[in-house]
């Protein structure tokens, strides 16, 4: 049913559970799991001027860097392909799974609700309401 799985990660607290389920259903599948991790540009423009936009650009994508290696080692037993690009995430996530061949999309969601959802905002939940293809997705926020 599943040839491709894409994995959007941010390597935060509770990825682990979001990258078992999804390395468990690329095994029960024979699947290929695309990991994704998306540099936030966007959260760049709140970086005062005078910090070093390379600098800062370099810690992000070594930050992305470690969320993809995380993910190669904990689902050592499926084959892994990484992908780091940066963006929007939840505009990228859903390009990505357009342009890329994906069956399914898996991603934690923290569930958030009221007014932190409202302030916050939601990448799963924009994800959902645009992917091309089913979104499953696993709530971290009882991760161990």
């Amino acid at each position: 049913m599943y040839d491709d799985i894409l994995l959007p990660t941010d390597g935060s607290h509770g990825m682990e559970k979001v990258i078992d389920h999804a390395a468990g259903l690329a095994a029960a599948h024979d699947a290929t799991l695309r990991a994704l991790y998306v540099v936030d540009t966007a959260s760049l423009t709140d970086i005062p001027m005078e910090a070093s936009m390379d600098g800062v650009s370099q810690a992000l994508e070594r930050e992305g860097e470690s969320a993809l290696e995380q993910v190669q080692h904990r689902a050592d037993e499926a084959s892994v392909e990484t992908d780091l690009i940066e963006g929007s995430p939840a505009s990228e996530i859903t390009a990505y799974a357009a342009e890329n061949p994906c069956d399914i999309v898996v991603m934690g969601t923290h569930g958030r609700s009221g007014m932190n959802r409202l302030l916050l905002g939601s990448v799963a939940e924009r994800v959902v309401r645009s992917a091309p293809v089913p979104v499953l997705t696993v709530n971290v926020d009882n991760a161990e």
